[in-house]
């Protein structure tokens, strides 16, 4: 049997002590502590690409470049966008104010009016002013004497014509002897002799002729009356007709003046023209409500004074936007992207059972805060919030801002509907999410590309080098003065430093996701403080990254108590065919920690292939499953060049009860497979992780420092051997930032790391046996390997399978 290769292999693969962390060396920074540094910096850090395409989309005018910055959280891209937005505002003229007007032509259609900023502002003291100067001219002009004599006139001349008038009826009344007698509700008539009014018993006395002849004269001065009061009802139209053109004329006389001084100052703006113009023409034909009525008591006082508001609120403006004393573009964050929020709202008050609004009820939305300048956009959000993302689009794709209520349409009380005048829209959106809502938008819809061409791609991670390691410096700095915490000495930054390597498990590389980092730096300098230390110190980093640790792993704590009183069965010691260790990596929504799982093959002469007992529950995911059928692959392509392998067999993670996916097991499970064709047994103090194609080549898996150390704590509660440890891939050793006890207890050879490039280096260490997986120039594996013991097994099989009776297939009997 070949042994002698299994300490050649254990000792050629194990991984050097010097290799399974990188160290930041405290020496290599100048200062004592960070208050020493000087250089600060003011770009995002390790994110040269993505800060190019940002700088690119806010410099672009045309239409459509706006900016998707996709990336994942963390790493301070809404701060970095938000900051450079904010420095390209700075040299962008400051955008106009908006205010809505009373639309004197038609009323449910506000007209928007523009002016430079601060102007808007100006605009609506001016019409305040006009508007109170109106009012006091007109109660000037309605008290002036000559007026009041006019009108008096007018009215007098009214009363005497109808005076006039009557009498002439009275008269006529009095030559069929019959009298008139006027009440507020009618007009009666009545007999008269000898220059008396007949008694009711005197009239009942006449004669049935005299009677007809009464009612007969009485219809004739009924008739006279009609053409009287009908006379009287045009006279007096005539002379509502005269009062009113005179007080018209009054009217414009007295307006004019002050609207052309207004119309002077902004005879550059043809709308304020325009609407000078209506403004005028209303006051005049809607002069009434200028009048002030003469009966007003206490009662119904401050009602008439809300009347009056109410009336006059068609001659006020409404500030819509409002950018005075501002300078530069603005840079609008909305952290609620509704549609109301976004594209603006009209908002309504309850009368008699109606909702009814104006046009000082229109609110305005970020598009319009934003307009001139950046608006930017969480795409999660935006996503989530009902119509946010069509709206935003539409108004991006027409250039111009529509309020609309979209509730409206499902409303079942009665509104009165409103559609103020659009605002053209000039500005630049930066949606920040996630590369899947990235990827989402640019699948499912076509506008995406159209509207944001601009992709600023932001990473996890950056070189680990000098420069970016002086970056980090000053950010520590720079966060430690803005949180008011205590100095940091170079001793604490060099942990930091491989901290943030261990973030994204690269020893080449330094974690982007400053939010990680800002935690440990809030957390050690509480530290340092409870211990009245001056400066925060390397073990207060320490100390941080334990504590965050340990408010986080009592599930992983729990999961590997059941494994140490044998509730699920995991052996670190002793041989077993068939049967090994597996890792895996389990995650919380922060915490992720690895576990070893038993996973166990049974082999048997048949056809029936690989069975993965996962996949026929339900309970291994598509990536898992192609691993298994990896190994069928790897199987037919080693041993059965010239037929098919008679095999079956079964495979599984044993008391694993959740979805299994991924296929950094499928080179354990394969192990698994040789030991049991070989019946060779497998070292369980060593647990195995890495994936493998169908050449036997083992490939990088994810989480490989944390399962590495899940397996290190089983080891470490269940007991030491010395002869325990890890098999990972050879490409995972750069991966490798193991916390410092598993680095120690590795220098003192209590555990070990070995990588391997192919499934023959690590069934060796695995088994103690040489692999001899090169056939000799017969086309054999030399004897006592443990391929050729696989060969050997599956000759048995096609043995066994030759020698069982084939079945006869019985035809039909057929009756002669």
């Amino acid at each position: 049997m070949h042994t002698h290769n299994d300490t050649d292999m254990k000792t050629k693969k194990r991984v050097e002590l010097e290799k399974l962390r990188s160290i930041c060396d405290p020496a290599i920074f100048l200062f004592e502590t960070t208050e020493d540094v000087t250089k600060e910096t003011e770009e995002i850090i390790g994110q040269k690409r993505a800060v190019e395409a940002v700088e690119f989309g806010l410099s672009v005018e045309q239409q459509g470049y706006n900016i998707f910055a996709a990336g994942p959280s963390g790493t301070g891209k809404t701060t970095f966008i938000q900051i450079k937005a904010a420095a390209f505002a700075k040299d962008k003229s400051t955008p106009n104010d908006w205010c809505y007007v009373y639309n004197f032509e038609n009323p449910d259609r506000p007209l928007a009016l523009s002016f430079p900023a601060g102007k808007g502002v100006e605009f609506q003291k001016d019409i305040a002013n006009l508007l109170m100067e109106i009012k006091l001219e007109l109660n000037r002009v309605f008290t002036d004497e000559e007026f009041n004599t006019k009108k008096r006139l007018l009215v007098q001349s009214l009363e005497n014509n109808i005076d006039q008038k009557w009498k002439d009826v009275e008269n006529y009344a009095n030559t069929l002897n019959l009298g008139i007698e006027k009440s507020d509700t009618e007009i009666a008539t009545f007999p008269i002799r000898n220059g008396k009014s007949l008694t009711d018993e005197e009239f009942n006395e006449l004669d049935e002729v005299e009677k007809k002849n009464l009612k007969k004269k009485r219809e004739k001065v009924q008739e006279k009356v009609n053409e009287i009061l009908a006379e009287i009802q045009k006279v007096e139209r005539n002379i509502t007709r005269i009062l009113n053109n005179l007080i018209k004329t009054i009217l414009e006389e007295s307006t004019t003046p002050f609207l052309s001084i207004l119309k002077t100052k902004y005879k550059r703006n043809q709308s304020i023209i325009d609407y000078l113009e209506s403004y005028g023409a209303d006051i005049v034909e809607r002069f009434s409500i200028f009048i002030k009525k003469q009966k007003a008591n206490k009662d119904n006082l401050l009602e008439s004074l809300l009347d009056e508001d109410a009336k006059l609120e068609r001659y006020t403006v409404h500030i819509f936007v409002n950018n005075a004393g501002k300078e530069g573009a603005p840079v609008i964050y909305e952290t609620n992207p509704t549609y109301q929020n976004l594209i603006g709202k009209i908002e309504y008050k309850n009368s008699l059972g109606s909702l009814v609004t104006s046009f000082k009820r229109i609110k305005p939305g970020a598009l319009h805060l934003a307009n001139g300048g950046y608006l930017i956009l969480q795409a999660s959000q935006l996503l989530r919030k009902p119509n946010s993302w069509e709206g935003l689009k539409q108004m991006l794709k027409t250039n111009c801002i529509i309020i609309e209520n979209i509730s409206e349409e499902n409303s079942v009380i009665g509104k009165a509907g409103m559609k103020p005048e659009s605002i053209p829209l000039n500005v630049k959106v930066i949606l920040i999410g996630s590369p899947y809502y990235f990827e989402l938008l640019s699948s499912l819809d076509e506008d995406f590309y159209k509207l944001f061409k601009v992709k600023a791609e932001f990473h996890a991670q950056m070189e680990r080098n000098d420069e970016h390691i002086e970056k980090v410096v000053s950010f520590v700095k720079q966060f430690a003065e803005k949180e008011k915490l205590k100095p940091f000495h170079r001793s604490a930054v060099a942990v930091l430093v491989d901290y943030s390597s261990r973030l994204i498990s690269d020893q080449y590389k330094l974690s982007t996701r400053f939010q990680d980092l800002t935690k440990v730096l809030v957390e050690s300098s509480y530290w340092a403080v409870r211990e009245n230390a001056e400066i925060v110190e390397s073990q207060h980093i320490e100390k941080a990254i334990q504590k965050q640790t340990y408010r986080s792993n009592y599930i992983e704590e729990r999961l590997r108590q059941l494994i140490i009183d044998g509730t699920l069965m995991v052996e670190t010691d002793g041989e077993k065919i068939g049967q090994i260790n597996g890792l895996s990596v389990m995650s919380t929504s922060e915490y992720r920690f690895g576990l070893p799982s038993k996973i166990t093959v049974q082999t048997y002469a048949g056809g029936g292939g690989v069975t993965n007992i996962e996949r026929e529950t339900s309970l291994s995911g598509q990536i898992h499953t192609k691993g298994l059928l990896v190994l069928s692959g790897f199987l037919s392509g080693v041993f059965a060049k010239k037929r098919p392998i008679p095999l079956s067999a079964s495979i599984t993670f044993e008391q694993t009860y959740n979805m299994i996916d991924g296929d950094s097991a499928s080179s354990t499970e394969l192990y698994g497979l040789l030991s049991s064709l070989a019946n060779v047994p497998i070292k369980q103090g060593i647990a195995v992780t890495g994936s493998v194609n169908q050449w036997g080549h083992i490939q990088a898996i994810g989480g490989v420092n944390e399962k590495i150390e899940g397996f290190y704590y089983v080891c470490k509660e269940k007991g030491l051997t010395g002869e325990q440890g890890v098999i990972i891939p050879q490409q995972n050793v750069k991966n490798l930032m193991l916390n410092q006890e598993v680095i120690e207890v590795i220098k003192d050879g209590k555990f070990h790391i070995w990588a391997v490039e192919t499934i023959a280096e690590g069934i060796e260490i695995l088994t103690g046996i040489c692999a001899g997986h090169n056939r000799n120039e017969e086309g054999s594996f030399p004897d006592g390997t443990l391929f050729r013991k696989v060969e050997e097994r599956i000759n048995k099989m096609y043995e066994t399978k030759k020698s069982q009776p084939k079945t006869r297939t019985l035809k039909p009997y057929k009756r002669r």
